[in-house]
Formats: C-alpha cells, sequence, structure tokens
C-alpha cells in the first residue's frame, strides 16, 4: 500500500506557470508507476501524464502536451508535474495517482491509489 499526498495547486494568470507535488508514503516508491489526473467541476476524472517506474518514460494528453511535464524523483518519493502556459480550460482539481501493475496507463481504473487531490484555478 502506498500514501499519496498532493500540494502545489493555486490560483494563476493565464499564461502563468505551476509546479504540482506529489509525496508518497508507504510501499517502495520504485515499484509504482505514476500519474496525474484532473477534474474540473461537472466533468468526469481525465487523463494528464503518467510516467513509468524509472522516469524513461512518459505519456501526455494532447491537450496538455508540449505545457506540462511529468518528472519524478525516487530518492526523495516524489512526482511533480510542471505546467506552463497554463489555460482557464486547466482549471480543475487536480489528482496524483499510483499504479502497481506493470506498464503505463492512461485510464482511472489503470491506478490504484490516488491522492486527495489539489485545486488548480487559471484566471482569464
Amino acid at each position: 500500500q502506498v500514501q499519496l499526498v498532493d500540494a502545489g495547486g493555486g490560483l494563476v494568470q493565464a499564461g502563468g506557470s505551476l509546479r504540482l507535488s506529489c509525496a508518497a508514503s508507504g510501499r517502495t516508491f520504485s515499484d509504482y508507476a505514476m500519474g496525474w489526473f484532473r477534474q474540473a467541476p461537472g466533468k468526469e476524472r481525465e487523463f494528464v501524464a503518467t510516467i513509468n517506474w524509472s522516469g524513461g518514460a512518459t505519456a501526455y494528453a494532447d491537450t496538455v502536451k508540449d505545457r506540462f511535464a511529468i518528472s519524478r524523483d525516487n530518492a526523495k518519493n516524489m512526482m511533480f508535474l510542471q505546467m506552463n502556459s497554463l489555460k482557464p480550460e486547466d482549471t480543475a482539481v487536480y489528482y496524483c495517482a499510483a499504479r502497481s501493475r506493470a506498464g503505463l496507463a492512461v485510464t482511472t481504473s489503470g491506478y490504484d491509489y490516488w491522492g486527495q487531490g489539489t485545486q488548480v484555478t487559471v484566471s482569464s
């Protein structure tokens, strides 16, 4: 089992940047592929980005590709999401997630553990 704590959200103007973090505790962090998802009011939770156990493989939703960057530091049990060129449509609660199975996943069902979420609000 692993426990996840998201942080780093806030209010930012369009075009600005934020860096989200996810702190993991419990089992060995490098055993897990990790991901970021987001959920806007009235919408389904959607995939944002994912990273494999070593950080050597990543994947992004088309809506954030070239603007967001996912990374991890296994020595510190941390994962990050650098968000640049933010748009109002990026406004959502962002969740980190951990996957105990091999390979990357882009659906919520592919993940076993979730953080509590951190609010990101982008003003126009």
